[in-house]
């Protein structure tokens, strides 16, 4: 079974490299400004002792004032998950990065929220 890395744990850890990028933690996972989720991310999967080197799932949801698009992250070497969030505003163009370059998964999923919600990913090829 594979165990979760607390929010606030994850948060102790991304905030103590980024310090600007966590916007709010909770026990199951923690919100980062969407300008620093590339970053965040690729901390998050080279960082030798977190190693969330799987992307299992891109998801999105509509909260109406904004899309909220959610990261489901694995760490395969120890066996633990985290959940990542980024907030896009506006209904003429919401826009959160790509995570293609980290993780090719992320093609396939964002093109579906692309299709699904109208969320750009700028650098998605």
């Amino acid at each position: 079974m594979t165990l979760t890395l607390s929010g606030q744990e994850a948060s102790r850890l991304i905030a103590a490299k980024f310090p600007e990028a966590v916007i709010e933690t909770t026990s199951q996972g923690v919100l980062l400004k969407a300008e620093h989720l590339v970053k965040v991310a690729e901390y998050l999967k080279t960082s030798p002792e977190l190693s969330f080197n799987y992307l299992g799932d891109i998801t999105s949801v509509d909260y109406y004032d904004y899309f909220e698009v959610v990261y489901r992250l694995t760490s395969l070497e120890y066996n633990r998950s985290l959940t990542l969030k980024v907030r896009a505003y506006g209904r003429q163009n919401p826009a959160v990065p790509s995570l293609t370059g980290l993780w090719m998964a992320a093609n396939f999923m964002e093109r579906e929220i692309y299709d699904l919600m109208g969320i750009l990913f700028p650098g998605h090829p």
